[in-house]
């Protein structure tokens, strides 16, 4: 027959060799990639523009410093002669497309899918292309119940916002 103090020993087993079967899982985990850059500073090309958004050449153009800015993997420089890294985006495309339109009306639309496209070009200091117009695009939807301009004046930074984290993530993430 069995003691108490056996009984009881037994979760105390159970439960050790679980944390530690679980703890050796993460012993090697280490945050972030894990792998190492081809480039330490970069240098970001003033955005080109190629749509009828006027506006979008400098809130894509800040919204791509700052995010570039927040990330330690890599340091911000001011000229192409100083970074071992240049990025080149382009903005190649604006579209909207209706998603909804309105009930007493079906030729009024009240809510949008707007898109805004790129494509980057990211070169080491030799010019070799690390990776050529690689598209990048980010979507958001746009509700027309304050007005059309109004609406998509005010998700426009959204927009730059989303794209500068697509273009980290495809610059500075594993290829």
């Amino acid at each position: 027959m069995l003691s108490v103090t056996k009984l009881l020993a037994w979760p105390a087993l159970v439960l050790a060799a679980c944390a530690l079967l679980v703890g050796s899982g993460c012993a090697n985990y280490r945050l972030g990639t894990g792998t190492k850059l081809a480039f330490r500073t970069l240098y970001l090309e003033p955005v080109e523009n190629k749509t009828l958004l006027p506006q979008a050449r400098a809130l894509v153009s800040t919204q791509l410093r700052e995010a570039f800015a927040r990330d330690p993997r890599i340091t911000l420089v001011n000229s192409a002669a100083d970074a071992e890294a240049t990025l080149a985006v382009t903005i190649t495309s604006y579209r909207r497309d209706v998603l909804t339109v309105r009930e007493g009306d079906t030729g009024l639309a009240r809510k949008f899918n707007v898109t805004l496209s790129t494509t980057c070009t990211l070169r080491d200091r030799s010019g070799k292309a690390l990776f050529e117009n690689r598209p990048v695009e980010t979507q958001r939807e746009v509700f027309t119940d304050s007005g059309q301009l109004q609406s998509e004046y005010q998700t426009l930074p959204l927009l730059a916002e989303s794209l500068a984290a697509k273009a980290v993530h495809a610059a500075l993430d594993v290829w």
